[in-house]
């Protein structure tokens, strides 16, 4: 089941951001940058990284991020939300709200959820 759930959400992401590659390929690389997202916006919360660095290291991450589903190009609001205790990777609420045929998993602002644990 949990193939199925990652597989239908790599290809909802695909309709979204065309990027070619395969569903679950997809899904993979996103997580990862999902967890790092993460331990950083969890380590500023922290204390243990300052604003600068986490800022430095999320613009890292939206620039692979870029790289792999052209959301810049394509005027997608994606942001990393520096709030630890939700998803990192996300895509504005508004956005999400005023494109209707979006499926994606979303947490409870609206916000679309690029990397959901779908265990």
């Amino acid at each position: 089941m949990m193939n199925e759930r990652i597989l239908a959400h790599g290809e909802n992401l695909n309709k979204i951001f065309d990027t070619h590659l395969p569903p679950i390929t997809l899904c993979k690389k996103l997580r990862r940058l999902e967890v790092k997202a993460s331990w950083y916006s969890e380590a500023y919360c922290n204390g243990t990284i300052d604003a600068i660095e986490h800022d430095q290291n999320s613009e890292a991450i939206l620039k692979t991020l870029d790289r792999i589903l052209g959301f810049r190009k394509k005027k997608i609001p994606v942001f990393v939300n520096s709030d630890p205790r939700g998803y990192a990777l996300k895509i504005k609420d508004k956005w999400v709200r005023k494109n209707k045929n979006v499926t994606l998993s979303k947490d409870w602002g609206g916000y679309g959820l690029l990397a959901p644990d779908l265990r």
